[in-house]
């Protein structure tokens, strides 16, 4: 160990990433492992509030050059330092343990297990006494040219099926040790206070993808709690509260706990609904004893959850009870009585049943939006979940992040929870119940596998999306021939504004908000917007007419407004709206019930292109009579791009053939030339029929019938015909000719276009 101070060197502190957390890692730039003589897994000591060992490894990549150190949260709480703060580090010498013990670091946590396996968890690993460590699960990590050792550590097995963090109780010898083969483990069943209190319950690194959102919040709750001199100095007052909103489970609850154990502030709780008394003046009177206690132990922090439900808009509740409480919180945030170090935070998802007068600067001087995580954050979420679990060998992460769409962190905490479930429910046979205990060895092989990851993903249900339809399509564009001007037309309009929209604002362009998709009925149109959604990486959210509209005065509008707010939260999204000739017929020409028609046309012209920008949000539309939608729609804007799903051309034909008999067995007779040559007009849905008629004809044949001959096609052609007449595809190519020049002198304002015969253009589901 180091003797001297002149050795240590002074760095500051930042968070790991996610997937080093619980390793005992830390990161540093190469010339201060060079300046202290360090090799790749030599141990160091972190000197701040208290001493800590950790392993030095190389930095990232985007590190390089940069004079910090990459500490996680439970390294960061061991030191007794926060991200920003300066520490001290130096060289080390770890010695062989003769014995360490071990116990909950939680309580009300309770474990049996074997030593065996913990000392496997733990092999190589440098501990003091008073350290909070945690098993850490079977994770990809960037292990570079780590030494074999150091190597061989990270990959030891987990110790569970979940990450456990234990603290460790005492060391033989004291001081600096670390676990080898002939270390005596001892693993107590219950918690033990620790000498020193220091939380680690909830760090920063139990948060995934919100990085930016932790930035806004350290910078409005950390620096008045731990530099109140700053601004002091400033002559400004602090901040005083942050109000956080977002859909259920994106983790604003633990976003707060976190918060306060990093900032090492004292914690204080309100549920909201708890603070209801059912005496004259007994809710003002906790809520005061509350704040009272809160400004007692500052710095500290007060925390409401579901805020709305103390806080409601005084103009809109009957009760007196309501109205005096927020008076009462009102005056505690911002009354004539100054608190210092204390800093409130609130959480809700109905940010607009707030009382008004909460949100102004100086009671929540900030709002901040926790919002659904996109890929990334859910790539996070997910390693965060399976840390401590031992995942089997074909387990993609990556893979699980692009399928979770519109996943928020509580819902990828019970996909977990679920395929966990999955992989005891394997093991249950072997176990046998009478004996109380389960066998080493069955432990031992313990493992989560694809398979119960994706059966558990059946059974979870994204809960920022169950009140709309959502899914996760699985068309993409080698499932759609014939259609190339369309779906190039999607690429460059949907695709490439959601996956690099950096190309758009470097031009000063903004990406088309709508499309109108329009032509005869079953040429793929509804196909398009699920195979863009596939292709663009987006959430994809279907409806329809019947869904939104309603017999309730102004319950229509409704409907879509909260459509559409959804699907900002769920952005990047695709929203698909199918037979849009029914939900926005042209105003002033009498179809169906007037008012409730033209007030659900005004609701989608306001949210398609009003006040509130659509961001990362797209609007598909499909329709096989374009002339009945209102005009003030198809103006660039909304709908920017009317794209014509005509029908398939001979090669078009060819390749949509080929896609359709993809799984069938073909008889070397089939000739899939001649039979694009023979179905003259045959859209999308029509030449599926055909090959579907083939298959049957067969069947009749000989249930143990091997393939499918050029008989059995001839068969079906007799039987199957075109659904689109040569007057129909005309006159769908004058509308196309029309909408191009200009969609105003298609259809003026005030006045409905007739509509195509019943003949010449069927209503029929695309």
């Amino acid at each position: 160990m180091a003797d001297s101070e002149n050795t240590g060197r002074r760095l500051q502190v930042a968070n790991a990433r996610p997937e080093d957390s619980g390793r005992g890692l830390a990161r540093l730039s190469r010339a201060t492992m060079q300046a202290l003589g360090l090799a790749e897994g030599d141990v160091i000591e972190i000197v701040g509030k208290r001493t800590t060992p950790a392993r030095a490894v190389f930095p990232y990549q985007e590190d390089e050059g940069l004079e910090l150190i990459r500490l996680d949260g439970l390294q960061r709480a061991n030191a007794g330092v926060g991200s920003g703060d300066f520490i001290e580090i130096r060289k080390a010498d770890s010695r062989p343990a003769q014995r360490v013990v071990f116990a909950p670091a939680q309580q009300n946590l309770r474990l049996q297990g074997s030593a065996n396996a913990l000392k496997r968890s733990f092999i190589g690993r440098p501990l003091t006494a008073g350290d909070v460590v945690a098993t850490a699960g079977q994770q990809q990590v960037d292990q570079g040219n780590m030494p074999p050792q150091l190597r061989q550590m990270l990959q030891a097995p987990a110790y569970a099926l979940q990450e456990i963090r234990l603290a460790v109780i005492s060391t033989v010898p004291k001081g600096l040790v670390h676990i080898d083969a002939e270390t005596e483990v001892e693993l107590l069943a219950e918690y033990v206070e620790p000498k020193e209190s220091r939380r680690a319950d909830v760090t920063y690194d139990d948060i995934g993808g919100m990085a930016a959102t932790i930035d806004q919040l350290r910078e409005m709750v950390e620096l008045p709690l731990r530099y109140p001199e700053l601004f002091q100095r400033l002559g400004v007052d602090p901040p005083r509260g942050v109000l956080l909103h977002g859909p259920p489970g994106t983790g604003k609850t633990r976003l707060a706990r976190a918060v306060a154990n990093e900032s090492d502030a004292e914690f204080f709780l309100i549920n909201g609904p708890e603070i209801m008394g059912s005496a004259y003046g007994e809710s003002e009177k906790k809520l005061r004893d509350i704040f009272e206690a809160a400004t007692k132990a500052a710095p500290s922090i007060l925390f409401i959850d579901e805020i709305d439900s103390i806080a409601p808009k005084r103009g809109q509740v009957q009760g007196e009870t309501e109205k005096r409480l927020v008076a009462q919180l009102l005056t505690l945030m911002d009354g004539l009585e100054a608190r210092v170090n204390l800093v409130v935070i609130a959480a809700t998802n109905r940010p607009e049943a707030i009382d008004e007068a909460l949100r102004r600067p100086g009671r929540f001087d900030r709002e901040i939006v926790v919002g659904v995580p996109d890929e990334r954050g859910r790539r996070e979420i997910i390693g965060i979940h399976t840390r401590g679990m031992p995942l089997a060998e074909g387990v993609d992460l990556n893979e699980l992040s692009r399928m979770t769409y519109g996943f928020v962190g509580a819902d990828i905490a019970a996909l977990a929870r679920e395929a966990a479930i999955d992989a005891v429910r394997r093991i249950m046979p072997l176990i046998n119940l009478a004996e109380g205990t389960i066998p080493p060895e069955v432990l031992d092989n313990l493992s989560v596998t694809r398979d119960d990851f994706m059966s558990a993903i059946k059974r979870v249900q994204p809960s920022a999306m169950r009140e709309v339809m959502v899914q996760a399509p699985n068309v993409s564009w080698d499932d759609i021939g014939g259609l190339d001007d369309a779906q190039m037309r999607l690429k460059e309009g949907v695709e490439l504004p959601l996956k690099d929209p950096d190309a758009f604002r470097r031009l000063g362009i903004r990406p088309a908000k709508g499309f109108l998709l329009y032509g005869p009925p079953g040429t793929g149109k509804t196909l398009l917007a699920k195979a863009v959604a596939r292709e663009a990486q987006a959430n994809f959210i279907a409806t329809k007419s019947s869904d939104l509209l309603s017999k309730w005065y102004g319950e229509s509008e409704q409907q879509i407004a909260r459509l559409f707010a959804r699907a900002r939260q769920v952005a990047p999204c695709v929203l698909f709206i199918d037979e849009l000739d029914s939900l926005v017929p042209a105003r002033g020409g009498g179809m169906g019930e007037p008012q409730v028609t033209e007030r659900v046309v005004n609701t989608i012209l306001a949210e398609m292109d009003g006040l509130e920008e659509l961001q990362s949000v797209v609007v598909i539309g499909a329709t096989n009579r374009p002339n009945l939608i209102d005009p003030a729609l198809l103006r660039p804007g909304r709908f920017d791009e009317l794209i014509y799903v005509s029908v398939p051309d001979e090669a078009g034909r060819r390749r949509i053939l080929g896609i359709q008999t993809g799984k069938m067995p073909l008889a070397g007779d089939v000739d899939l030339d001649v039979l694009a040559e023979r179905t003259d007009r045959f859209t999308g849905a029509d030449l599926g029929d055909l090959v579907r008629r083939a298959g049957l004809f067969a069947l009749r044949q000989s249930l143990d019938v091997k393939e499918v001959t050029m008989t059995h096609f001839e068969k079906a052609l007799e039987e199957s015909r075109a659904s689109v007449t040569p007057e129909m595809e005309g006159e769908y190519a004058n509308i196309a000719a029309k909408l191009k020049q200009n969609a105003q002198a298609l259809n003026p304002i005030g006045f409905a276009m007739p509509a195509m015969t019943a003949q010449r253009a069927p209503k029929s589901e695309d």
